[in-house]
């Protein structure tokens, strides 16, 4: 068995979790929207992965929705002691699957409380505010009615921690003034780069960075560098960009997503990849800073 002590640990919240995670995402249907096509294998992967030394689950209720909740409530409760499982909220899904700004107060705290219902949980762990300015990235904008919201729930005891996804550094800031954020979830991987300062600035301020499309998400990225290299070390390419986003900051925590368990312990194992200087400087030439004008 994969031994995920490996990849270290760092702080999230009050805990200090292992870096390699996992997320649900995927445990819902087509486009995140549904049931599952098998849903045994999807409650054998939640199992799996807690089993193999995963103590850090990220969801959402509007996964789904209520899907991967409602599953992962089936397949874990009553949860382990160690187990952190982080959740989001700011969205509800359209009766077409999209995705929809729901960020008043009152749908905030709704949302809150079906996390709370369908997780079996009388206090979230951490609650990540999706921010909904720019739905593909983050844009700057104020989101102090949102975070006041939430920073009020979790004075109520029903949050333990804050975070922020899809935020921008001046987003953290304004957060941070109104209550601590222990983690921000931004897309990020090997060629998608906007948060290399980001990162840095976090992990200066015990901040946790979780990114989120590793391997580019709905459009994965295609590098022949990748590729070469993951067949050169023996390992897959997703195994190759975990082992990348681990070595590129001690405080960057990962979730990788699968509804596989053969995926899931291959994604795993990324956790005793050791990257070689050379190999890593191989990786780092795959990234094309935009030109200036």
């Amino acid at each position: 068995m994969t031994n995920l002590k490996q990849s270290g640990t760092f702080p999230l919240g009050d805990r200090n979790v292992t870096r390699l995670g996992y997320g649900a995402m995927q445990l819902a249907g087509p486009h995140v929207f549904g049931p599952p096509r098998d849903r045994n294998a999807a409650l054998a992967v939640l199992r799996e992965a807690v089993a193999s030394g995963v103590d850090h689950i990220d969801t959402s209720d509007f996964y789904g929705p209520h899907v991967t909740n409602q599953l992962i409530y089936e397949a874990l409760h009553p949860y382990a002691q160690n187990l952190v499982i982080v959740t989001k909220v700011g969205v509800v899904r359209g009766a077409d699957a999209s995705w929809n700004p729901a960020q008043s107060p009152a749908e905030l705290t709704s949302a809150v409380h079906d996390n709370l219902r369908n997780l079996g949980l009388d206090v979230l762990d951490v609650v990540n505010l999706r921010i909904m300015g720019d739905v593909q990235k983050p844009s700057e904008g104020s989101i102090e009615p949102q975070f006041t919201a939430l920073a009020e729930l979790q004075r109520q005891g029903l949050i333990r921690h804050l975070g922020l996804s899809n935020a921008t550094s001046a987003q953290v800031a304004q957060a941070q003034r109104i209550a601590d954020v222990v983690c921000v979830q931004n897309h990020y991987n090997l060629v998608h780069r906007h948060d290399d300062a980001l990162i840095d600035e976090l992990g200066q301020k015990g901040i946790a960075y979780v990114p989120f499309f590793p391997l580019g998400g709905f459009t994965p990225l295609q590098s022949g560098t990748l590729s070469a290299v993951a067949q050169r070390l023996d390992a897959t390419v997703m195994q190759v960009a975990l082992a990348w986003l681990l070595a590129r900051a001690p405080n960057i925590l990962l979730i990788p997503g699968t509804s596989s368990s053969g995926h899931l312990k291959e994604n795993l194992a990324a956790a005793e990849l050791v990257l070689a200087d050379d190999v890593l400087a191989e990786l780092e030439d795959i990234f094309q800073p935009a030109s200036g004008p």
